[in-house]
Order: structure tokens, then C-alpha cells, then sequence
């Protein structure tokens, strides 16, 4: 239930036409209606979606937009309506919201009187700011798109070299585009873009703060998992870097669940973008001698009716192995001097990994959870609840095989961390099952935080203990003792 945003006093609503059981075999699942002030009439009906309604876009009583979208197929569909029902409902768009080469963009709105969001509409046709990524990289995009034809004309593609602009407003009055221009090196800065001339007009001058890493060597590369699933990651090497010499390495990463194997191959990273350390980043470790795999590509994918977490661990070691494999074939890194970290689903993944592969020195799992059994009713993008599939959640849940670790974990977690799905429970439990069984492991909990760390303390605390763990147990580790 929400406010119209192009009218000071109406109500619209969803009712859920399937009872809210998506096991329910109907043609549309949802209808949407409106209802004005006094709220004493009867409402009426705007239109019928066939998936669950997820978003309205509103211009005016002539024309409006609606958004929908269905889990278990990834899929979302954008219909051009007209509140007054002056004009058939229209299907503008049908695809995967996972395949980010075909997204479309959003649509381009301005504040109106009521001080909302209206879409911004000119002889017919709508404006849309799209992220524009390819497999040739990454080209954000202004279009324009006839509502009557479906006809898109493309009126600005970015082709900077070696820099990333994001373009954030369309003024249509004023023909410009508000852009954030950044590079690997250089610090984000705002400017207006003519599209007359597509010349720039500088806004802002932030300097660097950051200067002692921007020299670092920074890239996207891509590799192939053994089933020839490609795979990206952004790589940094270390400060002191030398061509032939070896590296210990950090690989941080975060899983990610797919219904097709094309959306999970795409290439959605970008080096041009600005290098930000922040607290959870494991980019520091370039300065200490480290080869840096941010952000590798962990996608579990279960195409048709099979679920992706069918094959959790093996497609999480797949994905494990062939980053590993690539840098060490680059001569890059010690495949000997490995570590994997992670934060909430990537601390999970950590766990797994350290507990099904002999793959990595050492582990680094921050705000995790580790006992599926605990998260009954469905985790991340599991729908299924326990009692469906008993055996997902026992294959998936590291603390079932505690016995397993052989390799030094790391556990950090807020000590007021009230996300649903990983109470500190879960860290407590897992480090008294680990330590029981005779595994290295370590427990931080950080005073009153919650599931990310805020506190200047908590912070500093958590970038040393980190650093500890990786000098001992991944720079200096004693491989022939091993």
C-alpha cells in the first residue's frame, strides 16, 4: 500500500489474486487498485500484473509505469499503462533481471509539485539511464524510447578511455546530464554534460585522499571454471610488486545464485572505477605484500528445476579453484600462500570452502552464519524451508562438519548483530563446535556492533586482528612443515 505520487490524497494497493501462495496456478497474480480521499467509495481497478507487482513509476492519469517480477524464474516484466483506462495495458518489456548486458536502464524522472518522483515524458516518449555493461566492457547509456512503437533511439553512449563516468540525472530542459566522472587514480568528481556539443562543465574538486594506494596496479581480468562458466575478478597487486616474483594471496569474495548460466558469465566489473579503501575491504593488504582478488566471481547456478544450492560445494570449490589456478598459471601468486575471506553469505562461503577443499592457508569469515538448521524457513536465495529439503541444509551448514576443518579460521562478528540470519549465535556456536574438535580458530566480538562495524575501534581492532591471522598463517606459513 502506498501514496499516488502524482496526486495529493489517492491510495493504491496490491491484492494478491493467488492468496499469496506462489504454488497457486494463476493467469495474473496480482491486482492493483487506487481508492482517493475520503476512502469511502469502492476502489478501482488500474490493472492486473502477471507476476508480483514490484514498483509503479506515475506521470499522470494518462500514463503511468508498472513493474513486476517472479523469483523462481528471475524474471520482470514492464507494463505502460493508463490510470484512467483510457489505453490497454501494454507489455514493454520481458526478461531476466539477472542479465545485466540486456538491462534496459531506469527510467528518467523528475520531482513534481508533491515533491516525488514523475516520469519525465516528452511527445510520446520516455528517457532511461542505463548501466551499460557489455562483453566488451562497460558504456553507460542515455536512450529514448517511443511508448507507441517501442522504438529506442540512443542519445549519449560514454566512451571515456581509461576512465568511468556514471551518469546520474537527464535535465531535459536544459538538454545536459549531471555525470560522475572517476578513474582508478583519480577521485570522483561531478560535472554537467552538454549533449548539444557533449562538452563538460566541472562542478566539484575533490582531492584524493587516498594517494599512497592509487599507484597500485589494478585490473579485471576473466578466467574459465572447469565447466567453462567464465568468471571475473579485480585484481591488485602489491605495492613493491616485481615481475617474477610469487605473492601470497587474499581472495574475497561473495556468492551469488543464478538460474542461467548466461547471466552468471557476464562481466560486470569495471577498472576503471576509483580504488576506495573502507573497513571491510581487503585492498590494504596490497601494502603489505599481498596479490589482491576482490570481488571474484562466486556465481551457483541451477538452471530449469534445479535449485543452485543443489550443488553448492562443489560449484564453491569449482569457483575457488579456478581463480587460484589463473594467477598461479600468470606466475602471480604461492598457491601454497592462499587465504579466503568473506562478510555475512561470503563468511558462509569461507567456511565451506575451508571445510570441503585443502585449498587455502587460511580463512577470514566476518558476521557469518554456520548452522543452516538455525535459518529454517529459507536463507539467501533459498525459498525451500527445512522440512522441504533437509538434506541442502545439512550439507550446507559447516557446522555439521566442524570435523573437517583442518585449516586456521578466523571468526569475527558485532556483538549486536540483529540481521535475521546471522545472530552471533551462529559464530559462538561454530567457534565452540571448531575448538572442541582441536581446529586453529580464533572469535573477536565487537562490542554494540551490529552486522557491519562502525566504531573508529571496532574497525582498527578488526583490520589488525585480520592482519595477524594473514602474517602468521598465509605470508610466514612454514610450508615444508606442512
Amino acid at each position: 500500500m502506498q501514496w499516488r505520487d502524482d496526486k495529493p490524497n489517492t491510495i493504491v494497493y496490491a491484492e494478491a489474486l493467488d492468496g499469496g501462495d506462489p504454488e497457486v496456478d494463476v493467469t495474473h497474480r496480482d491486482k492493483l487498485m487506487q481508492l482517493s480521499a475520503p476512502f469511502k467509495g469502492e476502489p478501482s481497478e488500474l490493472l492486473k500484473t502477471e507476476d508480483r507487482f514490484y514498483q509503479f513509476i506515475w506521470k499522470d492519469d494518462g500514463l503511468a509505469i508498472a513493474r513486476d517480477y517472479w523469483w523462481n524464474t528471475r524474471n520482470t516484466k514492464t507494463y505502460v499503462f493508463s490510470p484512467d483506462q483510457t489505453q490497454p495495458v501494454r507489455l514493454i518489456s520481458d526478461r531476466s533481471y539477472q542479465d545485466r548486458y540486456s538491462d534496459p536502464g531506469s527510467f528518467v524522472t523528475q520531482k513534481n509539485a508533491y515533491f516525488k518522483d514523475e516520469l519525465v515524458v516528452k511527445e510520446g516518449s520516455v528517457f532511461l539511464l542505463g548501466d551499460g555493461f557489455t562483453p566488451q566492457g562497460q558504456f553507460p547509456f542515455l536512450d529514448k524510447l517511443n511508448l507507441e512503437t517501442l522504438e529506442t533511439t540512443r542519445l549519449y553512449t560514454s566512451e571515456l578511455e581509461g576512465k568511468y563516468e556514471d551518469l546520474r540525472e537527464f535535465n531535459l530542459n536544459e538538454n545536459r546530464l549531471l555525470v560522475r566522472i572517476e578513474s582508478k587514480r583519480d577521485y570522483p568528481n561531478y560535472y554537467f554534460r552538454n549533449l548539444d556539443d557533449k562538452s563538460l562543465n566541472q562542478l566539484t574538486d575533490f582531492d584524493n585522499p587516498f594517494e599512497s594506494i592509487q599507484n597500485v596496479k589494478k585490473e579485471v581480468i576473466t578466467y574459465q571454471r572447469d565447466d567453462g562458466l567464465d568468471l571475473t575478478g579485480t585484481l591488485y597487486l602489491p605495492t613493491d610488486y616485481v615481475e617474477g616474483e610469487r605473492y601470497p594471496m587474499i581472495l574475497w569474495a561473495y556468492p551469488r545464485e543464478f538460474k542461467d548460466k548466461s547471466s552468471a558469465g557476464q562481466n560486470t566489473q569495471n577498472p576503471n572505477t576509483f580504488t576506495y579503501p573502507w573497513y571491510g575491504s581487503p585492498i590494504y593488504w596490497v601494502t603489505k605484500g599481498y596479490v589482491v582478488l576482490d570481488d571474484a566471481s562466486f556465481p551457483i547456478v541451477g538452471e530449469g528445476d534445479e535449485e543452485p544450492n543443489d550443488t553448492f560445494r562443489p560449484q564453491l570449490v569449482a569457483n575457488a579453484k579456478a581463480a587460484i589456478d589463473a594467477l598461479d598459471q600468470r606466475g602471480l601468486i604461492d598457491p601454497e600462500r592462499v587465504a579466503v575471506g568473506g562478510h555475512s553469505y561470503g563468511a558462509f562461503m569461507v567456511a565451506n570452502l575451508l571445510s570441503h577443499s585443502d585449498l587455502f592457508a587460511a580463512g577470514i569469515a566476518r558476521s557469518g552464519a554456520y548452522n543452516r538448521t538455525l535459518t529454517p524457513f529459507g536463507f539467501q536465495s533459498e525459498e525451500r524451508h527445512y522440512w522441504d529439503a533437509p538434506d541442502v541444509y545439512y550439507t550446507m551448514s559447516p557446522f555439521m562438519h566442524a570435523d573437517k576443518m583442518k585449516t586456521p579460521l578466523l571468526l569475527i562478528h558485532g556483538e549486536a548483530d540483529n540481521n535475521s540470519g546471522t545472530y552471533p549465535m551462529q559464530s559462538e556456536r561454530y567457534f565452540n563446535a571448531l575448538k572442541g574438535l582441536g581446529a586453529v580458530t580464533r572469535l573477536v566480538m565487537l562490542p554494540k556492533e551490529s552486522h557491519g562495524y562502525r566504531a573508529k575501534e571496532s574497525v582498527l581492532h578488526t583490520l589488525w586482528e585480520q592482519d595477524q591471522w594473514l602474517e602468521k598463517y598465509v605470508k610466514n606459513k612454514d610450508t615444508k612443515a606442512q
